[in-house]
């Protein structure tokens, strides 16, 4: 029997059915929203360092919240994201303060993915919450939030920046349950980065992971329950908490 074009996108669907949900908390950078979209933009410019700035952006992006939080020395978001292209930059022979800031300019309004509008408006329409939980400053989440005209989609931006502390900090995850008032198993964490799949699954979440990239799982203590290429099918696979 063919399989219908959503039923490829799930790699592996919860057992015993759809997952109760009292939320679905999102992770905002590759999960809504589209990480490699601001070096996308200015390809004409980057040309064939495209691709190997925004990978290396990323991972000393993330490299830098992990290591700033077992260092204690704590800096939001923005600035790590500053670093870690300056890092890029200057590794890659890329110059140029312009250059530069219409890089961070961009990050600051990356394009979401062309599924999550109708997958928020989806849940919200069988009356699932949803909300993000980022690494992102306020003001960061608040501008690619509005950029993507997702205000009236989500009930809360919940940032790191409030704890001073980055993901996969336990901290992190218990702050979306203090603020939704639901206990960890009533909500449904999505994310596409492994680390924070395994981060959330060990805190006591619900986890399905957006492996948007058919990435290796990570060998780690937790991990999700399902996984999806997009999240197109979420809506089907998850049902109001009672």
């Amino acid at each position: 029997m063919p399989q219908s074009p959503t039923a490829d996108l799930v790699v592996r669907a919860p057992a015993g059915g759809a997952i109760p949900a009292g939320a679905c908390v999102f992770d905002a950078y590759g999960t809504l929203f589209d990480v490699s979209a601001a070096a996308r933009h200015l390809h004409d410019r980057l040309g064939e360092q495209m691709a190997p700035l925004s990978d290396l952006w990323r991972r000393k992006q993330l490299e830098y919240t992990w290591l700033r939080s077992l260092m204690g020395r704590y800096a939001d978001f923005w600035q790590v994201t500053g670093e870690a292209l300056r890092f890029s930059m200057d590794s890659l022979g890329l110059e140029g303060d312009d250059l530069y800031a219409a890089l961070m300019d961009l990050y600051r309004r990356l394009d979401a993915f062309a599924e999550v509008p109708g997958v928020l408006q989806a849940l919200n329409d069988r009356g699932i919450r949803c909300a993000i939980l980022s690494n992102g400053s306020p003001a960061m989440l608040q501008s690619a939030v509005h950029n993507a005209r997702l205000e009236n989609l989500l009930e809360v931006a919940l940032s790191v920046d409030e704890l001073a502390i980055y993901k996969p900090d336990p901290r992190v995850y218990q702050l979306a349950c203090d603020r939704l008032d639901l206990a960890p198993e009533k909500i449904v964490f999505l994310s596409s980065n492994a680390w924070d799949v395994a981060g959330a699954a060990s805190f006591g979440f619900r986890v399905v992971w957006i492996n948007r990239y058919a990435q290796a799982a990570e060998r780690l203590p937790a991990g999700p329950e399902g996984e999806l290429r997009t999240l197109s099918p979420l809506p089907d696979l998850v049902t109001p908490a009672p």
